[in-house]
């Protein structure tokens, strides 16, 4: 039976949840930018985990899907103390984190921070640094102009109405980057990446990859791949990677 609710963030912002009970160790899904914990994903792996009696936890960070608060007010940061915030008080031991786009960002400050909660790591189309290394970059002088002087540019989105990038999020996504000094995990940590990806390039996962100091590290291209990584022979790999690091 899954749990419903919610928690208080630090400042009062109800965090919608969903959780199952089960053994562990557990499951935490983090999921992207401007997405829900009710994406396509995250429901194969709730309904995986209830059949086979595994703990599996989802949420969504301020602003998105359920939760309170303002997108436009939301950084790395405050979505990966969300995160913290749900680890702390959802979980027990250690936990396999699967981050999503950017939810692989949010799963590497988390690990980096408390390694101890980690069994292991699953990127899907993991996109840490990524406002710094993959969309800053992009911007023209016109875009990033806009962004410092109105603090909020709307970007167009392929998957519904425009978002706001804001001069907070560039800002304190500079102050967050995980791959500018080598990451020391020792859990295992598995990546799946779309070579189609025209959000994250895939040569980004190799980056990644490389900035983790630990030799457990293994990279599964799709060559037919997109971002979303939600077709049903994706989902079928997804839930294969998710139980071999479930065994081990």
């Amino acid at each position: 039976m899954e749990d419903i609710g919610t928690l208080p963030a630090e400042d009062g912002t109800p965090i919608a949840f969903r959780r199952i009970a089960g053994r562990g160790p557990g499951i935490v899904f983090l999921g992207g930018f401007k997405s829900d914990m009710t994406g396509s994903k995250a429901e194969a792996l709730s309904d995986w985990a209830a059949a086979k009696g595994q703990a599996f936890c989802r949420f969504d960070y301020a602003g998105h899907g359920q939760s309170g608060g303002r997108f436009e007010d939301g950084t790395i940061g405050r979505w990966a103390a969300d995160a913290q915030m749900v680890l702390d008080q959802l979980t027990t031991g250690p936990q396999l984190l699967v981050g999503s786009s950017m939810g692989g960002w949010i799963a590497a400050l988390l690990a980096r921070a408390a390694p101890e909660r980690v069994h292991a790591m699953l990127g899907i189309a993991p996109a840490p640094d990524f406002t710094e290394t993959l969309m800053w970059p992009q911007f023209t002088p016109e875009i990033r102009a806009t962004i410092l002087r109105d603090g909020v540019w709307h970007r167009p989105s392929d998957y519904g109405e425009p978002y706001a990038i804001t001069r907070a999020l560039i800002e304190d996504g500079r102050q967050q980057q995980v791959m500018t000094n080598p990451l020391p995990f020792r859990f295992p940590v598995r990546i799946l990446q779309g070579m189609r990806d025209t959000d994250v390039p895939w040569r980004h996962a190799l980056r990644f990859a490389e900035a983790i100091d630990g030799d457990d590290v293994r990279v599964n291209l799709v060559k037919d791949g997109d971002h979303r990584l939600s077709r049903p022979q994706d989902i079928a790999l997804l839930i294969a990677e998710v139980s071999r690091l479930i065994e081990e």
